[in-house]
């Protein structure tokens, strides 16, 4: 199981259509608050630190384990004052973490350094498909939980990723029930039916329910 920011290789068409959703470089946006519920459907990938000569290029931080699967990415989404805006990539050069970009209409030092401290989005959409018992942690919300001697336990709120353990939040019948994120307890992931079967550990459920 992991959760949304993990690296890709190959973009999914509906990664392109969805321009519609966004302002291009350089046209007026509207205000942060308007556009903020948008970045639920997308997960962070990295951050421009810093120019790289003089005619646009910049350098990205890539906050991830491969940054390689990024060197052939054509387009990316900058966090311009709370709007997710597109920017096409003309040229590319990665060393390590450090992917120096040339952006398309970004030629001047000046409009680099704009660029400076910008956070670098790519849509959910973008992300592989994964099968068997992996997922994604934004894509079992909603699922049922179920456990194999006590039965249906209720419905996942979030996934909560704390640093010592991920945990699916459910609630039974009111009471909040939080659930370990890993093989031993995670039996069968079935998305079709968007239900998974668990094997909670011993005496988990009655610390929950009976308390």
């Amino acid at each position: 199981m992991v959760p949304a920011n993990v690296i890709f290789s190959d973009i999914n068409p509906d990664f392109y259509g969805r321009f519609s959703l966004f302002l291009l470089p350089g046209t007026k946006t509207s205000s942060a608050s308007d556009n903020m519920d948008t970045f639920q459907d997308y997960f962070y990938l990295g951050l421009i630190t810093k120019t790289h000569g003089y005619d646009g290029k910049v350098v990205a931080f890539i906050d991830a384990d491969d940054p390689s699967a990024y060197e052939n990415t054509e387009m990316v989404f900058l966090n311009i004052r709370g709007t997710l805006v597109p920017y096409f990539i003309e040229e590319r050069s990665l060393k390590n973490n450090k992917l120096i970009i040339k952006f398309q209409d970004v030629t001047t030092g000046e409009q680099a350094a704009d660029l400076v401290k910008k956070e670098i989005y790519l849509p959910l959409s973008a992300l592989p498909g994964l099968s068997g018992n992996k997922f994604y942690y934004h894509e079992v919300k909603g699922f049922m939980v179920t456990d194999e001697m006590f039965g249906p336990v209720g419905v996942i709120e979030e996934i909560l990723d704390y640093p010592a353990q991920a945990v699916m939040q459910v609630f039974h019948e009111g009471k909040e029930v939080l659930i370990p994120v890993n093989d031993a307890v995670i039996l069968k992931l079935d998305r079709k039916n968007k239900t998974i079967l668990i094997k909670a550990p011993e005496g988990l459920l009655d610390l929950y329910l009976n308390a």
